[in-house]
């Protein structure tokens, strides 16, 4: 994998806590006029990530919007694509779709839909999708997961292919996905315009080698990057370590958490097993302290402004194109904009 051309730096704003994030949109305004590429929001199950890129592009005039994701299970095909086209119209042309099947807690506990086969799903859900997009004909799908139209159990075989009412501004709106495992990230690769990962180390890019083996060349890596600057790096660590640890030992179920396999794979199988272990044992600080500084050296940039610039070197020479900062306050992204793009 040869590294970009240049490297994008964009603001990720997630999802919602229990009330929605203060001055996210003085944010994405300091962030437009800071130069930053793109925007992106988040759902989970609680805040939903269009409502919130909305009334970002309301006040805001050029920086892309994208999602960072839109849960394929929370909305048919069809509607994600209204969404996108009509978010696409009012801001004249600048979302970015961002797609993930999220994991089987979620899709089947708080949506009440089943997991299985979540490429297949895939692979249709992004095909309507284009169809709607590209209004050539009517929106058709014989695939299992979402027939158009629909003559299964209650239906009153009424239903016809129909075409969008609304022609899109962009036939070809950009589509990624977020993945973690090898055969959803090759899939991004083949149907997507750009991939999404949760973790991404640019000095272990043999990790995702032969699954981007066939993306086209500018095929978007947009990586999400914890940037903490301080003079005391295991201050750092001690912050950043908490998530990592919930996200490794308690997010997802014992014998399928994705996030834990991709750990492994990135080069920590035995530290990801102990994290797990020590999570489900009840042991959750130690859990927490068994995060290695190595795994969080390889995936973000955290100590003074000169580690962070030497470091940074790492990621312009990788393949991935876009990293995506968090920033509390628009002073905060100002002094993360002086040290990454200064």
């Amino acid at each position: 994998m040869s590294a970009t051309p240049s490297l994008r730096f964009g603001v990720m704003f997630g999802y919602w806590g229990a009330q929605p994030h203060p001055n996210f949109v003085e944010i994405a305004q300091t962030a437009e006029r800071l130069g930053f590429h793109s925007v992106w929001t988040a759902e989970a199950w609680g805040s939903d990530a269009f409502t919130p890129l909305t009334w970002i592009g309301a006040h805001t005039k050029t920086i892309k919007l994208g999602t960072s994701i839109v849960q394929i299970s929370a909305r048919t095909p069809t509607s994600t694509a209204m969404h996108a086209l009509t978010l696409d119209h009012l801001t004249k042309g600048r979302v970015i779709l961002g797609l993930g099947v999220s994991g089987p807690q979620v899709v089947e506990g708080w949506y009440g839909r089943p997991f299985d086969k979540p490429l297949a799903r895939t692979r249709e859900y992004v095909d309507i999708i284009r169809q709607v997009l590209r209004r050539d004909q009517p929106v058709k799908n014989d695939g299992p997961h979402y027939p158009l139209p629909y003559f299964g159990e209650g239906a009153w075989g009424m239903g016809k292919p129909l075409k969008p009412i609304t022609h899109a501004l962009r036939s070809d709106l950009p589509i990624y996905l977020g993945a973690e495992g090898p055969k959803n990230v090759a899939l991004a690769a083949e149907i997507c315009d750009g991939w999404i990962p949760l973790w991404y180390a640019p000095t272990r890019e043999e990790v995702y080698a032969d699954s981007l083996a066939h993306a086209k060349p500018d095929f978007d890596i947009v990586v999400p990057v914890t940037v903490h600057i301080t003079d005391d790096v295991q201050k750092a660590y001690e912050a950043i370590r908490p998530a990592l640890g919930f996200y490794v030992g308690g997010m997802g179920a014992k014998d399928r958490n994705f996030h834990k396999e991709l750990m492994g794979r990135m080069g920590y199988p035995a530290e990801a097993q102990k994290i797990q272990d020590l999570f489900f044992e009840g042991k959750r600080g130690e859990a927490i302290a068994a995060v290695p500084n190595a795994f969080i050296d390889d995936i973000a940039l955290v100590g003074p402004k000169e580690r962070i610039r030497d470091r940074l070197a790492a990621w312009k020479a990788s393949r991935a194109s876009t990293l995506l900062v968090h920033a509390s306050t628009p002073e905060a992204l100002e002094l993360t904009a002086d040290v990454l793009m200064g």
